[in-house]
């Protein structure tokens, strides 16, 4: 079975909406702040993406884009901004930053009620410890909400997880974790990989290596999330699966695009209509 993106990301919009409306009843109004520096392509595509989604689900979006040249100092400030401002939110940046940026400063500046995609220390914290503060990271969570959607069962089954970044391996391990699941984490530098893969049930691919796990590492009745993605050198789109070798062998996988990133933007609109929610009570 292919587990595509797109019905899932429909499905959780549809639900929004009427949560939204609701809110807007209550004169709340749903609002999103992304927040940009420079003018790169997958960033611009990214905003896109995310304001056709939200628009999906009723929330509204404001974007701020700085100069690529913009200072630490000022982007501090906006974020301190946006962080004081009653009618946003959630606060979206989108990184990564440039190497110049104290990228644990900057992200240390968005209020943790508002950090809807989980970059701040107390959201990762929360993931660990099972407090409903903050949010996890938007693709770790658009994982299990694919799982969720198609029926697959979580609980009690093997999951092993191909990475681990703050961004998605570790919190998408948690959240595996905390639905039950046996959980194990690899990486580049596990010895004897494909064996370890092929026992498990689920299967969670984010080691930013295109084209790492083949035929070799995989087996009948297992389900593959496929969280990377790159560009090839004719501009097409790939994932750090061999999608054409494993598919014929596995029951279910994420396509690479129209898998996990299509969801993701459905989870950004989700915590910022939840950060709505808790303002208004």
């Amino acid at each position: 079975m292919l587990l595509q993106g797109a019905p899932v990301a429909r499905a959780i919009a549809d639900a929004l909406r009427g949560e939204s409306d609701a809110l807007r009843e209550r004169g709340v109004t749903p609002c999103l702040a992304t927040v940009r520096v420079g003018e790169k392509d997958a960033d611009l595509a990214y905003e896109r993406g995310i304001a056709k989604r939200c628009e999906q689900s009723g929330v509204t979006v404001q974007r701020i884009a700085f100069p690529a040249g913009v200072s630490q100092e000022t982007l501090l400030r906006e974020l301190s901004a946006l962080g004081a401002n009653p009618g946003v939110h959630g606060i979206l940046l989108l990184r990564p930053l440039a190497e110049r940026f104290d990228d644990a400063a900057v992200c240390a500046a968005v209020p943790p009620g508002k950090d809807a995609d989980g970059v701040t220390l107390t959201s990762m914290a929360a993931i660990y410890s099972g407090a409903h503060e903050g949010f996890a990271p938007c693709t770790a969570e658009a994982c299990l909400a694919l799982l969720e959607h198609y029926g697959i069962p979580i609980d009690g089954k093997r999951a092993l997880v191909i990475g681990r970044s703050f961004v998605i391996g570790k919190p998408v391990s948690m959240l595996l974790l905390r639905r039950n699941a046996t959980v194990s984490i690899a990486h580049t530098h596990t010895q004897n990989l494909p064996a370890l893969c092929r026992e498990a049930d689920i299967l969670v691919v984010a080691t930013g290596c295109a084209g790492l796990i083949g035929a070799q590492h995989v087996r009948a009745g297992q389900t593959v999330i496929d969280v990377g993605i790159h560009t090839l050198p004719d501009g097409s789109l790939t994932g750090d699966v061999r999608f054409d070798e494993v598919a014929p062998i596995v029951d279910c996988i994420t396509p690479v695009p129209g898998g996990v990133g299509a969801v993701t933007t459905a989870i950004l609109c989700r915590h910022t209509i939840e950060a709505a929610k808790k303002s208004a009570r």
